[in-house]
């Protein structure tokens, strides 16, 4: 989904809990050059957005950066 939502971004997602629910991601996208982390983060989360609705997601830590 996060790919999808960033054509291009190199993703890692790792399940921190063995539960599938609690996740942590690592993505690296052209898309976040002259935004803020945050604005990083919620590109990301809203890439996501429909399995936090959903319930299959409970958390996501995030680590957001530029390629380079």
């Amino acid at each position: 989904m996060i790919e999808a939502a960033l054509p291009g971004a190199e993703v890692e997602v790792a399940d921190e809990t063995g539960t599938g629910d609690h996740l942590r991601a690592t993505v690296v996208a052209a898309q976040f050059a002259g935004l803020s982390r945050l604005a990083q983060h919620r590109l990301v989360k809203a890439a996501v957005k429909e399995r936090f609705d959903d319930g299959t997601i409970h958390a996501l830590s995030l680590k957001t950066g530029l390629p380079g």
